[in-house]
């Protein structure tokens, strides 16, 4: 299938009322990994790249990194029979922003949100004008992604999450094609010191004010099977707690469409690459000992699609 523009996917998944996880990426061995679970789920794919990523293909620089990752991604996609996407994840560097447009990517998300209102309106309409010209569809931020404990007041919360009215008047001023609100996920392995809880009614009404695919960051579930496997072998993931997967899909009943997922991933791979270096020490070809690791990101992407929705849906 042909490399396609992120709005395609997202819109289906919208008006069918599943989502799709968006796969962070920053190798080849990570690529092959999560198309090789998507293939087997016949289901639509977003990879997503961060900054870092890109500055890192590219050994430091923005557009040749860029480069690199749109023609990796969109020759893959012509050979396989999904539909494939690029995406700009938690776009904050102009000259990033513009490296991913000017390359090629599906999507880019030009990520404001630490600003006041005023200010996120107003860049992220400059990036909505730059990238529509060039056919590349935009993803924004509302609200601060930082997980939400019991303790924090009514006023603090209301603070740090987003505000549905103003959601609603975002997506009208700057024309953006899908709204990453914040609603109580946090990056990393650490989401949650207590019970996971997520402002679904905040959620609910964002929805029905935007009409807009809605996208979850913060997301990973840190599975603890995977946990123990990498401690196991070495690694020192201690007190990592994730958003559990039947909270997942109440967001996506909600009307989430877009899932991040990029901490189950490290350390699914970590797990199996820690694992393949102590059973084979005498090892020291690196397509063999990723092997394993490179099995554990794709049973982690299987069992993301699925849960989400998005399994047959290609």
């Amino acid at each position: 299938m042909p490399y396609v523009n992120t709005k395609e996917i997202l819109d289906k998944a919208n008006k069918e009322y599943f989502a799709v996880p968006a796969f962070n990426i920053n190798n080849i061995e990570f690529f092959h990994a999560i198309v090789d679970g998507a293939m087997e789920e016949s289901a639509p794919l977003i990879i997503e790249t961060s900054e870092g990523a890109i500055k890192y293909a590219g050994n430091g620089d923005p557009f040749r990194g860029a480069e690199f990752f749109v023609n990796l991604v969109r020759g893959y996609a012509e050979t396989v029979p999904i539909p494939i996407a690029l995406h700009l994840d938690h776009g904050k560097n102009y000259q990033f922003i513009i490296a991913a447009i000017k390359a090629g990517y599906s999507s880019v998300m030009i990520d404001a949100s630490e600003h006041p209102f005023e200010q996120n309106v107003q860049e992220t309409k400059e990036i909505v004008k730059i990238a529509h010209a060039a056919g590349v569809s935009v993803e924004a931020e509302l609200g601060r992604l930082k997980g939400v404990e019991d303790n924090v007041s009514v006023d603090e919360r209301d603070a740090i999450l987003v505000n549905p009215d103003e959601a609603g008047k975002f997506v009208e001023l700057t024309e953006v094609d899908f709204l990453a609100p914040a609603i109580g996920t946090s990056h990393g392995a650490f989401k949650f010191k207590g019970e996971a809880k997520l402002d679904f009614g905040r959620l609910k009404r964002v929805k029905e004010l935007t009409g807009i695919p809605l996208v979850l960051h913060g997301a990973s579930s840190v599975p603890e099977e995977l946990v123990e496997l990498a401690n196991n072998y070495g690694a020192r993931i201690t007190g990592a707690k994730g958003v559990p997967p039947e909270v997942l899909q109440e967001a996506v009943r909600y009307g989430v469409n877009k899932v991040n997922t990029d901490t189950d991933l490290r350390i699914a791979f970590l797990a199996g690459l820690r694992k393949s270096l102590h059973d084979k020490p005498e090892e020291f070809d690196p397509r063999k000992y990723f092997k394993l690791a490179k099995e554990h990101v794709t049973r982690v992407v299987r069992e993301r699609l699925k849960l989400l929705g998005a399994s047959g849906k290609a």
